[in-house]
């Protein structure tokens, strides 16, 4: 099986930053595809941003120009740099990850989420 973990969630104030970093770790072969996701409460779960084995990255018009997703394939960890963060942020965040794993079987991991408030 294949884990993720979450970590750098907080409370900040408007205008502030915040990073969040995930680890995947287990069996893996190899990590295609990492992403965020986030939701608020009573609101369905929504992509925030994604980014392939090449390097190519896709993102929510809510956080364009705000948000920047990255990774260290090697270590196997998706960042995601939070600027210019707003209340409409806040919500819980969520770490994605598909590969194959030790014997190349598919996998799609969840990491348990990471509380992101922001303060007006």
């Amino acid at each position: 099986q294949v884990q993720l973990v979450e970590s750098g969630g907080g409370l900040v104030q408007a205008g502030g930053s915040l990073r969040l970093s995930c680890v995947a770790s287990g069996r893996i072969r190899v990590v295609n595809t990492m992403g965020w996701y986030r939701q608020a409460p009573g609101n369905q779960r929504e992509l925030v941003a994604t980014i392939s084995s090449g390097g190519g990255t896709n993102y929510a018009d809510s956080v364009k120009g705000r948000f920047t997703i990255s990774r260290d394939s090697a270590k196997n960890t998706v960042y995601l740099q939070m600027n210019s963060l707003k209340p409409e942020d806040t919500a819980v965040y969520y770490c994605n990850a598909d590969g194959h794993d030790s014997r190349w079987l598919p996998f799609a991991s969840w990491g348990q989420g990471t509380q992101v408030t922001v303060s007006s």
